[in-house]
């Protein structure tokens, strides 16, 4: 049975491509992330789960 292309140019695309570096990942305030969750909880007064924007129409 034929296979599909050669195992010596396996990772070859990706050995090419130029490596960038991911950007810094930090976490909101505390305070802000709370307020976060306080608006939709209680101003846009939604429901927990999966499918919120769904559950309030």
């Amino acid at each position: 049975m034929p296979t599909h292309g050669s195992i010596t140019k396996a990772g070859k695309v990706r050995s090419q491509t130029p490596k960038i570096q991911g950007r810094e990942k930090h976490s909101p305030n505390p305070r802000v992330s709370f307020r976060r969750k306080f608006e939709k909880r209680v101003v846009l007064n939604r429901k927990p789960g999966q499918n919120w924007i769904f559950l309030n129409k």
